[in-house]
């Protein structure tokens, strides 16, 4: 099913439905994957994943790249990020997280907003948020 929008896009939406109806953004979100055919928001996420340009990204990618992510707000940074260290994970390498916004329980949850169990990688992932992450 293709969707009517980005899932970025999608995500304000909800957003904005949640202010303005005065409805907590869960289910907000649920009401937008609701007009897009979804049961529910992770479903919706769930088959966004799966259609990600990520893994073409990743096929273009050499061991040893690193790659620095930025765009603003809203526009899907975090859970491009984390399919491109799935598709690592995928292929036995490791996925390394950097984030001064989110906590270890956030990422685990876009984890899960995307389809995937972070068990199954939890020797490949590595996820830092400590304060020692600077430009210097």
């Amino acid at each position: 099913m293709k969707l009517s929008a980005p899932v970025h896009h999608l995500k304000r939406q909800a957003r904005l439905l949640s202010r303005e109806g005065k409805i907590p953004l869960h289910e907000a979100l649920d009401r937008v994957a609701a007009q897009e055919g979804f049961a529910s928001w992770s479903l919706l996420a769930g088959k966004a994943a799966e259609t990600a340009p990520a893994g073409g990204l990743f096929a273009q990618l050499a061991p040893g790249d690193l790659v620095l992510v930025g765009a603003r707000p809203g526009h899907g940074k975090t859970l491009m990020s984390l399919e491109l260290a799935v598709e690592a994970m995928k292929s036995g390498n490791r996925g390394v997280f950097f984030t001064l916004e989110y906590t270890q329980k956030d990422v685990l949850d876009r984890f899960r907003a995307i389809g995937v169990e972070p068990a199954h990688f939890n020797h490949l992932f590595e996820f830092d948020n400590s304060d020692a992450i600077s430009a210097d």
